[in-house]
């Protein structure tokens, strides 16, 4: 990095020149796959919302979620493929700045909709006579625009904080531009970006993941005392919840203890799989998890089907 700052007018993805051996195949592997969360996430959205037996919490959450993941792939895969397809690696500044704040806002958000998803299926279990009176749409609509506004405004912070640093290089190495990435350029002060960011993760992780390990294990706690069938069954949807969220987690910390660590001894390869899992993994597998293997949703997306079918 050059010691004077420079008027940084884009930045180089380094990232994307090592993949361009395999371009056409990460290419067409990458089109697919955002494609498919585009497609399943739309059907869920589109059942959801046409159809009033749906319009509950539990399902609000499910389109939200599934909203959210939309957003992150958009935010992602185009670009991305675009690169690859052209072989280019440059963003402008402020594209750069743009992306940044669209994936922080779907990053923060979706850890928000699986904490909530937690709680409204620890009310729905554990307290099942209260929950129509405790969960109700109004406040559920009222919880998740809360939750955005508040996402939207604490990232916003953090990409101002960032957009004031005078910089010393523009090579990012990364696929995608995000804010630590941005930080490891200044050539100024950047301790108030480093509080800020530190203090935000920190904190925000450690809240929800209390929320959500104190909620599961009482939803734990009821599910023993089930029926043999009625337990394995919700053991089942238990684990594979908290598979999805751990991949999404695990994701955004080993690429926030890379950058605190600003080097980690691994393959360039297994760097890449996972600093891509939450856009990749949770994206693809929400739709199918808290949507299309829930039996009332998947009812009606083949009730849409049939129906689609008989107008033919």
């Amino acid at each position: 990095m050059e010691n004077a700052s420079m008027v940084v007018t884009s930045f180089e993805l380094l990232w994307i020149k090592e993949m361009e051996i395999f371009q056409y195949l990460y290419c067409t592997l990458f089109l697919v796959v955002y494609l498919s969360i585009l497609l399943m996430s739309s059907l869920v959205v589109f059942v959801v919302c046409t159809e009033e037996s749906l319009q509950e919490p539990m399902y609000i959450l499910v389109c939200t979620l599934a909203l959210n993941g939309m957003f992150g792939s958009c935010s992602f895969f185009p670009k991305l493929i675009f690169d690859l397809l052209t072989s280019s690696n440059t963003i402008s500044y402020v594209r750069c700045l743009s992306q940044t704040y669209c994936i922080l806002s779907f990053t923060y958000f979706e850890i928000c909709t699986f904490t909530l998803m937690a709680v409204d299926r620890y009310l729905a279990v554990c307290y099942p006579l209260q929950y129509v009176i405790i969960m109700t749409n109004e406040k559920t609509l009222k919880i998740i625009t809360g939750l955005l506004v508040a996402t939207f405004i604490g990232v916003l912070v953090a990409v101002l904080l960032s957009a004031r640093l005078r910089l010393c290089g523009r090579q990012i190495q990364n696929v995608f531009c995000d804010n630590p990435s941005i930080v490891l350029l200044s050539c100024t002060d950047s301790s108030a970006n480093n509080l800020y960011g530190t203090t935000a993760i920190v904190v925000f992780l450690t809240i929800t993941s209390i929320i959500i390990g104190y909620t599961y294990l009482r939803i734990f706690i009821v599910c023993i005392k089930l029926s043999k069938m009625v337990r394995n069954k919700a053991m089942h949807t238990l684990m594979t919840h908290l598979l999805n969220f751990s991949i999404f987690l695990i994701g955004l910390i080993f690429s926030f203890i890379r950058y605190k660590l600003n080097t980690i001894d691994l393959p360039l390869s297994v760097h890449f799989l996972f600093t891509i899992s939450r856009f990749v993994f949770p994206p693809f597998l929400n739709p199918l998890i808290y949507g299309l293997r829930t039996k009332a949703l998947k009812i009606k997306i083949a009730h849409h089907f049939s129906k689609t079918n008989l107008g033919n």
